[in-house]
């Protein structure tokens, strides 16, 4: 009875582990994918989000903030079909978006933040990799 209790604690274990792998490659895949379609950095894309204050109206996931609801969860942005409900969800479409909201939509709370083009390519990048 101990080695059936053994050998299921190991099974469970070794089942988190190449869980936990999958799901490290599977991070790693998306920021691979998400900078080329972007050309941006992941990791410089969470410090422009962080440095142009974006987690103050959305929330978003892997950002160190409180909770928001001003603008919309950005939970799983990156696999939406539509951004801002006018728009098809490209890297082009979704700088175009964050460079100058109320150009896309003049009824919108979200303001133009005069992010840099740079910074546009690093945030959507960050943001392509929440699927």
């Amino acid at each position: 009875m101990k080695s059936l209790a053994l050998v299921v604690a190991f099974v469970v274990a070794a089942a988190g582990v190449v869980a936990g792998g999958w799901a490290e490659r599977t991070r790693y895949q998306r920021e691979r994918q998400a900078a080329s379609a972007t050309g941006g950095d992941v990791q410089r894309g969470r410090a422009a989000i962080q440095h142009y204050g974006c987690a103050s109206c959305h929330t978003i996931p892997g950002i160190d903030a409180p909770k928001a609801n001003v603008g919309p969860s950005l939970d799983r942005v990156g696999s939406r079909v539509y951004l801002a409900g006018v728009l098809s969800n490209t890297p082009k479409d979704m700088m175009r978006w964050i460079a100058d909201p109320p150009a896309v939509d003049p009824k919108t709370a979200m303001p133009n933040l005069h992010i840099k083009s740079d910074d546009l390519k690093d945030i959507a990048c960050y943001l392509y990799t929440l699927q």
